[in-house]
This record gives structure tokens, C-alpha cells and sequence, in this order.
């Protein structure tokens, strides 16, 4: 519908009703109007599935890998088919908007959400961002650009204030959602942070340059509970309060536009564009939009494998990959993670995986009937114990593997009473009677020992085990964090020592109060092994072996929402582990399985390191094809890595009296370290293949017209290998001699080509002339410098064997 179509039917509209279609009708939904035809449209969270409306274990959703794992993709093409394949998830689940893509920077490896996010670089997070909601939306699903804007670190985020300069913020920081909106995004997320102290749900920010210089047309949808002011935010073009019923516009917000606080024009433009959303969506008249595409379980499954080996990087090889299959007589696998790895990272955008395939039972199923495969866990990684779930514990009412769920009045009563497959219930279901949600299971210990069970949430709380009170008491909530209320609550831990073969009855109980939400959380952990031991027998299972294969990563809470991270190194002993193996079998192969970046001390040690990130649910078979040469790892770094969080330049996440400068301006990433003069262990970029390449000439082919001004860069490259394979082609721009500060270099391009061994193929890498451009502060303007410019290209932001320059006219005074 035009826009004076949708005006039409706001004017059918009063106040208050148009007022009420600002805040959400429930947690994930919007509100109805009938009036105008307009239905309620559903909200999911997104970055790595579509979880739905509920925090459901029983109904499960595809799991992507970690948006870190799809910004090492550099492959547009297959990000905007991952893209495609949440649309159709979300499809599946009767969800019309996804909250994603994450937009956000990987500004210091210690940021909680780092896997939540794509690149510590603008031009390839705009870039992989645009092309997943391009593939999102093709299906008539809204994709969201979020969380608009400088929500890169958790520490305090709900009230942090971050100063950042104005050219900064345009050129670093903002310009993944620039991108986005010239991809067409119909959904931007404002974010909980403050920007140079206002508020982002209340800042200027939202009307320029979103809504005016880039000409944003679809809806401002708040982060959870960001809008905390009426009328500051009403004005400034903030359209969507969420979640609902209940929120700062409502009535308030009447009463503001009736004492002439915000114009009453202001809530029109604001119902307009929430129209404008539902009629890009089909909830707006006649019907749904475009019919759901169909995804077969097994093509859905085949490209997310084709994914977890697109984005795994290889960070070092020597001659150990692929692993040939005619000469492998016996594989040990070794480590904790690899039969129970990280999948995602934890937070709001998590989801409920199914058909998940472990490392070990990747390669197991590879090497059946080929090749022995031995599995050694090693030591324990440490770390609170995790949730209950089928494998560990039994229904105490019927003896199916799960646990039972009821819901209590006051005197005691049952008003539910469920099977459930998980300890961790985040949303039980509650009436007006509900007083007291109760989790039981029976755990069966195999062998005598002392277990520690804990249980998480707010309020009174108790803990028994065979009538034994472990713990009791009330834990009064100490955070607005909904991420921590509702999500992770924190746990309460006592010990209690258990006979093998006894079946202990487990009963947790949660008293619900206002403002505490629902949230129970019931673990456990069994006795741990003799770590010397467990070091041990995976050192002996690795000298027996003809390839010691070792998965190493991150446990939970280590990358998560709601806080960010104080260490990159490992927990527990696995480095001790990795060194020990790699000394044993000089053809040790590492998976690091993280979200980020963590210290690999023992990365010279080992023969072959590859990193993962946070896999998803196809682990294990895109591993399988990676180690065994079906695929090759067609991974790049999309954030720098170095050898210890003591050599990283920008590392500060916690604000000083509520405020965090971004003092380097400009130089993240790549460019802090470059700016700085120091080595990392991996830099922005690097990964290998499988085969081998030289880059021998480059050129500046001229200048294209396609929607804007294109420097086209040519460079030939030889496949010098014995194998065919995929090389990234990097273009870095300089201008060591600007009257501005600027980086040493920036990324100003990139494509992919393959080759056959021998052959010559000249990749085309189109520059678009806003990478020459800055943000003039004093003009309120972009500026290009005229005159000469630098042009490398290689294949990371360290290793660019080619350069060139080109002189480029300018518009500066």
C-alpha cells in the first residue's frame, strides 16, 4: 500500500486507539486494530534460529552456526541463503518479524555477545548483514537491523552511556546499518545503551541519519524494555515500544499529545510505518504475504553442514589436512567438547536444537568400517553445573527421561503437572493461583560419590535431594537485567554425597513473586574423575593413534548475554591437555569450539589448528567433511586474533562512572593493531585452504556506474597447489600522506575465486567509491580527498603482497 493509503486508514483512527498500536499486546506480539484490518504480528529472536513465541524445549528449531561463524563465510551468496532458510523457520512457526541480523561490532575480544555478531570490520558485517536480510525478507519476513547503535559490550549495557565522536560513529559504527537500509531492512532495533548521553530509544540519532539522510522507511522497534521515557522518546521517531501490555506511552502518551508534548503527526508517521510493516508482511488486510518456501528436513540439514565447513577457519596446517582416508587405521578423539560441544552462545537469541550432531559421533559415523576411533574426554573443564536433561535423569512419576513439571496454589494444590524434557524452564506456565512451580526427577549415580546440584531463580527457593535440604531461603532479585531474570537467574549450589545404583529423588521449588519473573533452573553434576588420570588416558589414547584429533572451547556463561568476558583463556586444563596430546602425536589436530577469541599458547605445538566458532546443530558432519577432505575449510577470520589479551589494543568494556569512551576512534580491530605496530597470532582475513596460491599482478581496471561509483580492482592469482579450492580476495585501501587521520589501512573490498591446480583466474574486486570517503565533522558532510591513493590485496589485513595506486578526484575544500 502507498503511504497516502496507509494514512487514510490512520485517520479512521482515534487517539487512543493509535497510541495503543505503539506498544506491544504480549511479550512477541503487536497489537490488532480490526478497524483497519490489521492483525497481530509475532516476534521471534533470530541471529542463529527461530525459536517462536515460547521457551519451549519440545519444540525444537534449526540451529545455525554463531553469526561470528557466517561473518567467516565471506560468501554472500550463502549467507543469503542461510538468510532464506530463517525466513522459512520463521515461516514454519508463524513468526513475521526476525530479530536479526546483530549489526553490532567486534570492537575487544571481550565482549559478551561477541558471537552474537559478525565482524570487528563495518564493510564486511554491512556487507554479510545486507545479504541475510536480503534472503530473510525474500520470503516476506521482516528482518531487523540491530541494536542500533554502539551496543558492542554488556557491562552495565542497560543504562551504559558510550562517547564516541561524530566521525567515529559515522564511519565505524554506523555503517553496517547504513548498509542494511540500502539493502532494504524493513525492521531497525534500538538499542539499551546510551550514545553520547541520551538514551538510544530517545536519540536523535533515530530520525537523522536513519530516517532522514538514508531514508529509513520501515519501524524503530525498541530492544526489550529500552523505552523508559514518554514523551523524549515519542519524538524522537522511536515507533514501537515492546514488550507489551504495559509500558511508558499508554495512557501517558495520550496525555502527552493532548497537552501539545509530541504532535500528534508524530504518532501518525509512527502508525504509519507499523502499517506499512504489517502490509510487507501480509498482516494487513486480505491476508499472509508470500507463501512459505519448502525446506525438506534433509536440504535444511545439507546446507547447514555446507555452512559449519564454509565458516570453519583454518589457522594452521602443517601437511596434516586433510586427513587421507587410505592411510587412517585409527583416530583418537580426545576432549570434553567433542561429545559435548558449545553449539551457541547464551542469551536471548537462544533455541532449542534438534537432530544435533556431537564431533565424535561426526567422525565416528565418517570412519565406520574405515578406521578405529578411540574418545578420551580428559579432564573436567570446571564451571557451574549444567541443567538436568534426558541423558541424566528420569520423570519420577512415569520413568521417562526428562523431568516433572508442576505448577502449585498456596495450600498446595496442583494446577498443572507436565513432562518435561529439560531442568531449565524459563516459562512455566502460570494462572492468577500460581504460587509455586516444583521440578523432580530421580538421578541414578553409576558410582558412589559426592554430586552438586543447584538451583536458579529468584525469591524463596528450596532444594531437596531424598528429603535432605540443601539449600533454602530467599534470594531477593539484584538486577533489571531481563536478560539475568528471565533468562539466567543466578544458581545456588550445595553438595550432597550419593550411593551408585541409588536412584536420588530430586524436588526444587520456586515461589513466584511480582517482578522476579518465572525462570527455575535445576542442575547437577556428577562426582569428577581423577583429572591426572583423565589427562593421562587421553595421552595414551593419543599415542595410539595414527591422528590425535582435540576439541577444545569455551563453557558456559563464559559468552553470553547480560556480561561480557575478563580472560580469553581456556577454562580448566585444556591447554595442559592440548600440549600433553600434541607432545604425544606430533599429527595433532585442534577444533577450538568458541564464539570469539580465546589464547591458544600451544598453537606452534600443534600440527593442525581449526576453529569452529559455535557450529550449530551440524557440527559434526561439516567437521567430518573438513578433516577428511570433502570440504575445504572455506573460512576467514572476521576478527583479529592475538596470542594474548595483554597484546590486544582495545580490550576496555566497563564504563567508568557509567560512561565508556571509545577513545580509539576509529582504529578497532585490524586497525588498532596495525595502528599500534603489533604482531597478532592470526590476523582479520587469514584462513587457509587446501591448496596453495601466489598473487601475481594487480591493476586498476577503471571506474563502473552501477548504482554508484565503482573502482574496479583486478587481481590475478595462480593456484600453486595440487588440489582445487577457494581463495578471498582482500582489497585494503591507504592514504598514508591525508590531511585527516585516518587507519593504516581499511578493507574496501573482497570477492572469492577458485581454480583448478595450475590454473591463472583474475578476481574482480569491485571498491565503491564511498571507501574513499570520510565524514567532514565541521561541514556535516562526506568528503573525498583528491589525489593518490594506495590499493593492496592479498589475503589478510597482514599479508597483502600486491600494491598499487590510483589518483582520485575530490570534493574537499
Amino acid at each position: 500500500m502507498t503511504r497516502d493509503e496507509l494514512l487514510s486508514l490512520v485517520d479512521t483512527l482515534d487517539l487512543e486507539r493509535k497510541v495503543g498500536l505503539l506498544t506491544g499486546a504480549t511479550v512477541w506480539r503487536t497489537r490488532a486494530e480490526p478497524a483497519v484490518g490489521l492483525r497481530e504480528m509475532v516476534f521471534s529472536d533470530g541471529p542463529a534460529g527461530v525459536r517462536g513465541e515460547e521457551w519451549d524445549e519440545r519444540s525444537p528449531s534449526l540451529l545455525l552456526p554463531s553469526a561470528s561463524a557466517l561473518g567467516a563465510l565471506w560468501d554472500e551468496r550463502l549467507a543469503g541463503q542461510l538468510g532464506e532458510l530463517l525466513a522459512c523457520e520463521a515461516l514454519r512457526k508463524g513468526v513475521h518479524a526476525v530479530l536479526a541480523p546483530t549489526l553490532n561490532l567486534h570492537r575487544t575480544p571481550l565482549g559478551g555477545r561477541h558471537f552474537e555478531c559478525l565482524a570487528e570490520d563495518p564493510e564486511l558485517a554491512g556487507r554479510t548483514g545486507a545479504a541475510l536480510i536480503r534472503g530473510i525478507q525474500a520470503h516476506g519476513v521482516a528482518a531487523t537491523a540491530k541494536h542500533y547503535v554502539a551496543n558492542d559490550s554488556e557491562t552495565e549495557r542497560l543504562t551504559l552511556d558510550v562517547r564516541v565522536d561524530e566521525r567515529t560513529l559515522r564511519e565505524v559504527y554506523l555503517a553496517p546499518f547504513e548498509a542494511a537500509v540500502r539493502a532494504g531492512v524493513w525492521l531497525v532495533m534500538s538499542a539499551y545503551n546510551a550514545v553520547n548521553g541520551t538514551t538510544m530509544t530517545a536519540n536523535a540519532l533515530l530520525a537523522e541519519p536513519l530516517k532522514g539522510a538514508w531514508g529509513f522507511d520501515g519501524a524503530v522497534v525498541s530492544d526489550w524494555g529500552a523505552v523508559r521515557l514518554t514523551a523524549d522518546s515519542a519524538t524522537a521517531a522511536q515507533d514501537l515500544a515492546m514488550p507489551g501490555p504495559d509500558g511508558p506511552w499508554g495512557a501517558a502518551l495520550v496525555a502527552a499529545v493532548r497537552r501539545g508534548d509530541v504532535p500528534e503527526e508524530t504518532i501518525d508517521d509512527k502508525v504509519v510505518r507499523l502499517l506499512a510493516l504489517a502490509d510487507r508482511v501480509g498482516a494487513l488486510g486480505s491476508g499472509r504475504g508470500l507463501p512459505p518456501r519448502s525446506w525438506p528436513a534433509g536440504t535444511a540439514r545439507r546446507l547447514l553442514r555446507r555452512a559449519v565447513a564454509a565458516g570453519t577457519v583454518l589457522l594452521r596446517n602443517e601437511n596434516v589436512l586433510p586427513l587421507d582416508l587410505s592411510a587412517l587405521h585409527s583416530v583418537a578423539v580426545i576432549g570434553r567438547h567433542a561429545c559435548a560441544p558449545r553449539l551457541q552462545g547464551e542469551g536471548s537469541a537462544g533455541v532449542f536444537p534438534r537432530d544435533v550432531v556431537t564431533p565424535l559421533e561426526g567422525i565416528r559415523a565418517r570412519l565406520h568400517g574405515r578406521a578405529q576411533v578411540l574418545h578420551a574426554p580428559g579432564p573436567e573443564l570446571g564451571g557451574q553445573p549444567l541443567p538436568l536433561d534426558v541423558a541424566r535423569c528420569a520423570n519420577p512419576l512415569t520413568g521417562e527421561p526428562g523431568v516433572l513439571m508442576r505448577v502449585l496454589t498456596a495450600t498446595g494444590r496442583e494446577i498443572s503437572s507436565e513432562h518435561r524434557l529439560s531442568g531449565r524452564q524459563l516459562e512455566p506456565p502460570v494462572t492468577p493461583e500460581a504460587h509455586t512451580v516444583e521440578i523432580s526427577a530421580l538421578v541414578r549415580p553409576v558410582d558412589d560419590g559426592k554430586w552438586m546440584f543447584g538451583i536458579g531463580g529468584y525469591g524463596r527457593m528450596s532444594l531437596a535431594v531424598d528429603e535432605q535440604l540443601l539449600v533454602e531461603g530467599e534470594f531477593t532479585r539484584d538486577t533489571e537485567d531481563p536478560a539475568v531474570i528471565h533468562l539466567d537467574p543466578p544458581r545456588r549450589h550445595a553438595s550432597v554425597w550419593l550411593p551408585g545404583g541409588h536412584a536420588a529423588h530430586v524436588v526444587a521449588r520456586r515461589e513466584l513473586a511480582p517482578g522476579t519473573g518465572r525462570a527455575v533452573v535445576v542442575t547437577a553434576a556428577a562426582p569428577e574423575p581423577d583429572p591426572d588420570q583423565a589427562l593421562a588416558d587421553a595421552v595414551e589414547a593419543a599415542r595410539k593413534a595414527d591422528v590425535a584429533v582435540v576439541v577444545v572451547g569455551t563453557t558456559e556463561g563464559s559468552e553470553s548475554e547480560g556480561h561480557d568476558r575478563t580472560s580469553l583463556t581456556l577454562p580448566g586444563r585444556q591447554d595442559e591437555l592440548v600440549a600433553a596430546v600434541a607432545a604425544a602425536n606430533p599429527r595433532t589436530v585442534v577444533v577450538v569450539n568458541s564464539g570469539g577469541p580465546v589464547e591458544l599458547p600451544w598453537r606452534d605445538q600443534a600440527a593442525a589448528v581449526l576453529l569452529s566458532w559455535f557450529p550449530g546443530q551440524e557440527a559434526g558432519t561439516g567437521l567430518a567433511d573438513v578433516l577428511l577432505g570433502q570440504s575445504e575449510p572455506g573460512g576467514r577470520l572476521p576478527t583479529t586474533w592475538g596470542a594474548a589479551l595483554a597484546d590486544a589494543p582495545v580490550t576496555d568494556t566497563r564504563p567508568r562512572d557509567g560512561a565508556l569512551a571509545y577513545a580509539e576512534g576509529l582504529h578497532i580491530g585490524y586497525r588498532a593493531w596495525l595502528r599500534a605496530g603489533r604482531e597478532p597470532a592470526y590476523w582479520f582475513g587469514h584462513g587457509l585452504g587446501y591448496t596453495t596460491w601466489s598473487y601475481e599482478r594487480i591493476r586498476v581496471a577503471g571506474a563502473a556506474r552501477d548504482g554508484g561509483e565503482v573502482l574496479l580492482v583486478e587481481v590475478q592469482l595462480r593456484n600453486t597447489g595440487a588440489r582445487p579450492g577457494r581463495e578471498v580476495v582482500q582489497v585494503y585501501l591507504a592514504r598514508p600522506d591525508s590531511a585527516v587521520e585516518r587507519p593504516v589501512r581499511w578493507l574496501a573490498g573482497f570477492t572469492a575465486v577458485r581454480a583448478e591446480p595450475g590454473e591463472t583466474v583474475t578476481a574482480s574486486v569491485e571498491v565503491p567509491a564511498r571507501m574513499l570517503r570520510h565524514w567532514d565533522v565541521r561541514a556535516g558532510r562526506w568528503r573525498t580527498e583528491a589525489g593518490v591513493w594506495r590499493i593492496h590485496a592479498g589475503r589478510s589485513a597482514g599479508d597483502l603482497p600486491l600494491t598499487t595506486t590510483v589518483r582520485r578526484p575530490g570534493n574537499c575544500p
